[in-house]
C-alpha cells in the first residue's frame, strides 16, 4: 500500500483515521465532565467509577488481540467495525435509564474504542516507510493531547445547555464522517500469502489474564487492601493464565503474540520503557489537578482544564519529534531525550510543596508534557522498523497495550501511596483544638482530602466550625492549611515515586538498538517479496530477531 497510493488518497486516509482517533480519545474527557450531572439523573453513585472501569477493561483487552487479527485479515475491516461498535456504545450510553445499563453501554464503546487505538498507528505502517511515518505518528499523538484539551470544555459546554446526553451522541456525526472517509478512500488491503487459523485459545487464555490483572489494579487500595485475598487471587489467577498463555503460544501455527517478539531486542527495550513511562506519567499526573487545586487552592471550571499546559506541551513536542524523526531517519537519541527531559520533569513536580505557585506547576507541567511528546511517537516507529512487515498490527498494539497496563498499575499504587500517607498523618497535624472538640460528622468530612476541590464541601465545612464560636473561623484556616500541608507531602512521595521508575526507564532506553529507519521504495518491494515468500514457508511466530 506504501507505494500504490497516490499522496492525496493517502492525506484523505490520515484524514480519515485522525478523526475516528480523536472521537476515540475525546471520549473519557467529555465524559468525566458530565459525571456529575449524569449521577444526579440516574443515581448510584457506588458505581460512579465503573463507568470507566468498564470502558477500560473492554478497550485493554482487545488492542492485542485486534492487532493480531488486523495483520492476518488487514486494517481497513476491524478498523471500520471499531468505529460502528464505538458510535453504537455512544448512542445506547445516552439512552441509558440507569446506571447499570450505563456501565453496560460503556463496555460496548471500550471495545469500539480499543480497536480503533489497535489500527491507528498500523495504518500509518501499512501507508509509510518507517522514514516517513514520524511526522504522521507525532500528529497522531498530538491527537489526544488535543483530545485531553478541549474535550473537558466541550463536555461542559454540552451538559450545561443541552443535556449530558448530548456528550454521547455528539461522537456519532463524527464517526460516521469518518466512516464515510475511510469508505470511499481506503482500500481493503488485505495481507498477502495464506491465512492462518485463528489462535482462539490464545485469544480465550490472554482475555483471562488481562481482565482479571486489569480489575486487581483498579481495584486495590480503593475499594480493598493490595494484601487482600480478593487482590491476591485476582494477581494470582492473572499469573497462572500467563503460564497457560504462553504455553499456547509455544505451540500455536500462528499465535495471537508471537513469543519470537521477545527475543527481539528492540521490541523488548521499546516495551519496557514505554511501559515505565506509561507508569511514571499517567500515574503521576492522574494526580496534578488534585495538587494544583487541593494543595495550591487554584479554581477551575473542571479538573481536566488544570492539565491543559501539560497536554499542550506535548502536542507541540509530538509533532516536532515526529518531523525530527523523518528528516533525520534516526530514533535512538531523540527517544533518550524524551525519556530525559521527563524524568527533569518529574523531578521539578517531585520537588514542590505546600508552598509552591501555580506558575511552578504550570512551567513543571509543561517540562513534563514536552518529554512525553517528544517519546511517544518514537518507540512505535522502532519496533515497527524492526520487525517483519506482516507484524506490524501486533507489535504497534502491543506498544500501546504496554503502555497502557503501566499506566494503569501506575494510577493503583501511587493512589494508595497517597491516600496511606493521608490517612496516617492527617489526624495528627490537625489543630488539637480540632481534635478533641469537633464533632464526628466534621472530623469525618475532614478525613477527605477531595473536599479542598469543592467550593460546596469546604462550606459544609465551615459551617461546621461555627459550634466553635469567635475562634470557628481562624480554627478552620489552621485546619484548611494542615490538610493541604499533609497532602502536599502525600503527593510529593507521589512524584517521587514517579521520579524513581522515570529514572528507570531512562536507563533502559540506552539499550535501545538502532536501525536506521528504510525510506527508499525499491527496498520496500524487494522486502514485500521476501516476505511474501516467507508466508509461504516459515510459521508466523518464529524468531524475530533485530541483531
Amino acid at each position: 500500500m506504501q507505494t500504490e497510493l497516490s499522496a492525496r488518497k493517502k492525506a484523505v486516509i490520515v484524514g480519515g483515521v485522525m478523526l475516528g482517533l480523536f472521537v476515540s480519545a475525546i471520549s473519557g474527557t467529555v465524559v468525566s465532565t458530565a459525571m456529575p450531572r449524569i449521577v444526579a439523573d440516574l443515581g448510584g453513585l457506588h458505581l460512579y467509577s465503573w463507568v470507566f472501569t468498564s470502558f477500560m477493561l473492554t478497550s485493554t483487552s482487545v488492542i492485542p488481540i485486534v492487532g493480531k487479527l488486523s495483520d492476518l485479515y488487514g486494517r481497513k475491516p476491524f478498523f471500520m467495525v471499531g468505529i460502528v461498535v464505538y458510535m453504537i456504545g455512544a448512542g445506547l450510553g445516552g439512552m441509558s435509564q440507569s446506571m447499570v445499563q450505563l456501565i453496560v453501554f460503556r463496555g460496548i464503546q471500550g471495545v469500539g474504542g480499543g480497536m480503533i487505538m489497535s489500527g491507528a498507528f498500523a495504518i500509518i505502517g501499512d501507508l509509510f516507510p518507517p522514514a516517513e511515518r514520524g511526522k504522521y505518528a507525532g500528529l497522531f499523538s498530538a491527537v489526544f493531547g488535543m483530545a485531553s484539551v478541549v474535550g473537558p470544555s466541550v463536555g461542559g459546554f454540552i451538559t450545561d445547555n443541552l443535556s449530558w446526553r448530548w456528550v454521547f451522541y455528539v461522537n456519532i456525526p463524527f464517526g460516521l464522517l469518518a466512516l464515510a472517509v475511510l469508505t470511499w478512500g481506503m482500500p481493503w488491503g488485505r495481507p498477502l500469502g495464506r491465512r492462518q487459523e485463528v489462535d482462539y485459545r490464545g485469544v480465550a487464555a490472554l482475555v483471562l489474564a488481562v481482565v482479571p490483572m486489569l480489575l486487581a489494579f483498579v481495584w486495590a487500595g480503593d475499594q480493598y487492601a493490595w494484601g487482600s485475598a480478593q487482590i491476591v487471587g485476582l494477581l494470582g489467577f492473572s499469573g497462572v493464565m500467563i503460564v497457560v498463555f504462553a504455553w499456547i503460544e509455544s505451540r500455536a501455527a500462528d499465535p495471537i503474540l508471537p513469543l519470537g517478539l521477545f527475543r527481539n531486542r528492540i521490541f523488548v527495550v521499546s516495551a519496557v520503557v514505554v511501559f515505565l513511562t506509561g507508569m511514571g506519567m499517567f500515574g503521576s499526573t492522574t494526580y496534578l489537578p488534585l495538587f494544583v487545586q487541593g494543595v495550591i487552592g487554584a479554581s477551575a471550571t473542571n479538573s481536566g482544564l488544570v492539565t491543559t499546559p501539560m497536554m499542550l506541551g506535548m502536542v507541540v513536542a509530538s509533532a516536532t519529534s515526529g518531523q525530527i524523526i523523518s528528516r533525520l531517519g534516526r530514533y535512538r537519541v531523540l527517544g533518550t531525550l524524551g525519556v530525559a527531559v521527563m524524568t527533569f520533569g518529574m523531578f521539578l513536580l517531585s520537588r514542590m510543596d505546600a508552598g509552591s505557585t501555580q506558575a511552578e506547576a504550570v512551567r513543571n507541567m509543561v517540562v513534563v508534557g514536552v518529554g512525553l511528546g517528544l517519546t511517544l511517537p518514537i518507540f512505535g516507529i522502532a519496533v515497527q522498523n524492526a520487525v517483519p512487515f506482516r507484524m506490524l498490527g501486533v507489535v504497534t498494539a502491543s506498544t500501546t497495550f504496554f503502555r497502557q497496563m503501566g499506566g494503569l498499575l501506575g494510577v493503583a499504587i501511587f493512589g494508595t501511596l497517597m491516600s496511606t500517607h493521608v490517612r496516617n498523618n492527617l489526624a495528627s497535624e490537625l489543630p488539637a483544638e480540632v481534635r478533641e472538640g469537633a464533632s464526628p460528622a466534621v472530623l469525618k468530612a475532614l478525613e477527605d482530602p477531595q473536599i479542598l476541590l469543592s467550593p460546596q464541601a469546604m462550606d459544609r465545612v465551615r459551617e461546621g466550625f461555627a459550634e466553635f464560636g469567635t475562634e470557628g473561623a481562624a480554627l478552620f484556616e489552621a485546619t484548611i492549611a494542615s490538610m493541604r500541608s499533609v497532602l502536599a507531602d502525600g503527593l510529593g512521595l507521589v512524584f517521587l515515586a514517579a521520579l524513581i521508575i522515570t529514572v528507570a526507564a531512562l536507563a533502559a532506553s540506552v539499550f535501545l538498538k538502532e536501525i536506521p529507519l528504510k525510506g527508499m521504495a525499491e527496498r520496500f518491494e524487494e522486502a514485500a517479496e521476501e516476505m511474501a515468500a516467507a508466508r509461504q514457508s516459515a510459521p508466523a511466530g518464529g524468531s524475530l530477531t533485530a541483531d
